[in-house]
Order: structure tokens, then sequence, then C-alpha cells
């Protein structure tokens, strides 16, 4: 016997048809002889709907309020997929985060965990319940209901996992696990077997909607197995998500992430001297605008061109932020260009095999696609190109590098 927590998303629980075929779903796991907790997400569009009601009384409502608000959504699923379960013959119960003790800081909205205690399910699953948990949601150190922001489901069922000591994390979702790029984009791209934390951890931050980075990052902390799995297909073995192994090296790349709310900005001219960098860049980071990539080339002429990338929604108030600190710095130029998209290639093989980037460039040369921008790590290579050469760019790498195929030797 194992023990096995599973996570269900909001379309996974959008309808009683479905909460019922969840139901059906865990029951078949508990056959097999498992322990299972079932961590779940409100009905789909639950969460906006009380979030618009919360802006018709007042648009800038209180943190605090705001969770108590938020939260009663998981309540109303937990509930329901209880009741599920007993009528099937099942016994369950249903606990909302402060029942099962997920303690996290006062940051509401956006709150941590900080710590679970885990007794409470366990004395219920050794009674032989189903344990339901709200995901999403905690409570501080003086009570109050927190939540955890978006897609902290995911980061509740991995917590609860590590805290469990549970042999594996399901999470269930639209698709059947994780892909070499997206389908919609490459029609044979091929699902993954296994795939590691730290490759999952650079494709969600790519761009990959697949599991939220946090539940990620604390899967990789606590070495808790993940699996994403699809809710509407019986079957498969979707994805597991897991430490490096020995034969994971042969992988060269694992996958291809794309990003296509991306927005570039150049400043031509700037005096080369130190401080520059951070008179342009503390001034945007201090309106909360986050930077990515960032590349400076010094001239012959004792200048400097300054270029980086912003959130595509972030670069009007960019745009005149970095405007005012050009007038400043006597800058000659500042550019502009909103129509940029960011394709990167993740493998582990990178750490050990040379001629990855080569092969990229070569493979988005022969297409014509003109790199703007790179930037590398590890385990990551990623360029920025104009907007219109994004499909092109995906499947052509996507080719370069045989991911349709199994896992290419070493060589």
């Amino acid at each position: 016997m194992s023990l096995i927590v599973q996570k269900y998303g909001g379309t996974s629980v959008g309808s009683v048809e479905r909460i019922q075929h969840v139901a059906d779903r865990v029951i078949g796991y508990r056959r097999q002889g498992h322990d299972v907790v079932v961590v779940v997400s409100a009905m789909s569009g639950e969460t906006d709907r009380l979030l618009g009601l919360a802006r018709e009384i007042r648009p800038d409502a209180d943190g605090r309020e705001l969770d108590v608000l938020l939260s009663t959504g998981e309540q109303v699923t937990i509930a329901l997929l209880a009741m599920a379960l007993e009528s099937k013959g099942c016994p369950a119960r249903s606990f909302t985060g402060a029942q099962v003790h997920i303690r996290t800081d006062s940051a509401h909205n956006k709150a941590r965990i900080q710590e679970i205690d885990g007794a409470r399910v366990r004395r219920d699953l050794a009674d032989g319940r189903v344990v339901v948990v709200a995901g999403f949601q905690g409570v501080d150190e003086m009570g109050n209901i927190t939540t955890l922001g978006r897609g902290g489901s995911d980061t509740t069922a991995v917590a609860l996992a590590a805290a469990l000591n549970a042999d594996e994390c399901q999470i269930f979702t639209d698709v059947d696990g994780v892909y070499t790029t997206d389908p919609r984009v490459v029609p044979n791209a091929r699902r993954l077997e296994r795939i590691t934390f730290e490759e999952m951890l650079e494709m969600a931050s790519l761009g990959s909607k697949v599991l939220q980075i946090r539940a990620v990052e604390f899967a990789g902390k606590y070495n808790v197995p993940l699996r994403v799995l699809s809710s509407f297909e019986e079957g498969g073995e979707g994805t597991l998500i897991t430490l490096e192994e020995g034969d994971m090296e042969q992988a060269l790349i694992s996958g291809i992430a794309f990003n296509q709310n991306e927005a570039q900005l150049t400043v031509e001219g700037v005096p080369d001297q130190p401080g520059v960098a951070h008179r342009i860049l503390g001034a945007v980071a201090d309106a909360n605008i986050e930077v990515d990539m960032i590349v400076q080339n010094v001239g012959a002429d004792a200048t400097t061109d300054f270029t980086f990338t912003v959130h595509r929604n972030d670069f009007d108030k960019a745009m005149r932020i970095v405007g005012e600190r050009a007038r400043e710095l006597g800058a000659r130029e500042v550019k502009g260009d909103p129509r940029i998209v960011k394709i990167s290639i993740v493998g582990v093989g990178m750490r050990s095999h040379a001629g990855i980037a080569s092969r990229m460039f070569s493979a988005l040369a022969a297409e014509g696609i003109n790199i703007r921008m790179i930037s590398t790590s590890e385990i990551k290579i990623s360029v920025v190109v104009d907007e219109k050469y994004l499909e092109l760019g995906v499947r052509a790498l996507h080719d370069a590098f045989g991911l349709e195929h199994a896992p290419q030797e070493a060589s």
C-alpha cells in the first residue's frame, strides 16, 4: 500500500458530473490498495465570480476580507466531493486549510506555507477514510484565513505530500502530461515520460503553464515525486517529475518553451560609466516592473547600448520611465518593440555536451530568423526573435533536436 496525494483543478471539478467522475477515479485508486488524500480547487470560474462580487462592492477590498471570501470556493468543492465519495460507499472527510493546520505567513492573497501538522489527516487515513483538503488556503498564526495566490492548490498538494511523506503527488489537469513543446504549435510534440525538477522549473518559468513554479520549487526542495496526469482520460502514465538520474543525461534537450508576453526596450548612446545600469533598471524596478533578459554592448565612442525585456503589459509604463532616465543621462535614443517573443530550449544534457547553442542558432538561421538577444544558463538557452517567427522558430528547433522521437543517445 502506498500513500498518494492527488490534486484536481477547477476544470476537473467544474460541475457535479465532473465531481462524480473524480470520486470514481479516487475510488479506483482505493481499490488498488492506496491511501488517498485529495486536494481540490474551486469549481471552474468560481474564483473569478467571487472576485467580481468583491469589486462591485469595493474595488480596493482589504486583503484579509478578500481571503475570507475567496477561500469559500474550495469549501464548496471539498464538501461536494466528500458527499460524492460517501454516496458511493467510500468513507471520506473534508477539511479546510485551517482544519488541517496549514500554517502560513500573513501575506494575504499571496501567503507562503510555513508548516503543516499532518496528524489529523493521518488519523483519518488510518481509519480508512479518503481525506479531501481545500487547496489554495491556510491560516496564519493569528488564526486569519490566508490564500496562496493563483495556482496555490498545486502548492498545497505538494506541501501536503511532503508533510505526509507521500509516495507520489499526482496533479490532474486538462492535459495528459508534459510535452516537448505546445502541441498546438507543433502537432507532433511528444509527451515526456519523465523530466527533472530543474528542467520543469525552467519550463514553467519560461512559459509552460502545466505546473505552477512554486509547486515545482517545493517538490524539488523536499524531493516529492510529481506526476502530471489527465483528468479526462483513463489510464496513461502521464509525466513523472523527479530528481535527475544517470539515464536521463541521454536527452540533450527535453523541451522547448516560449513566452509571447515579452517586450524589448533599448537605450542607445548611454555614457559608459559606473552606476548607469542601476539608474535605468533601478527606476524600472521601483515601478514594480520585472526585468527579464538584459544585454549591454560597449561602443568605441565611450558609450554603451543597453537592451532589456519586460512583460508586454508593462511596456508603455517602462518606456515612459526609461525615456525620463535617458534624458537625464544624455542618452542618444530610446527604442522599443512590443512585438517580440522569447523561445527557449531546456535540457540537463547541456551540462555535458558541447554544440547545443550552435545547433540552435544554425536551425534558426536556416529559416531566416534573426536573433535579437541571447541568454544562457547551465541547462537553458533563450533567444528573443520577432513575434512573427514564433511558430516557425519553435517547429524548426523541435525538428533540429529530434524531439518527436524518444531521447537520442548521447554522443
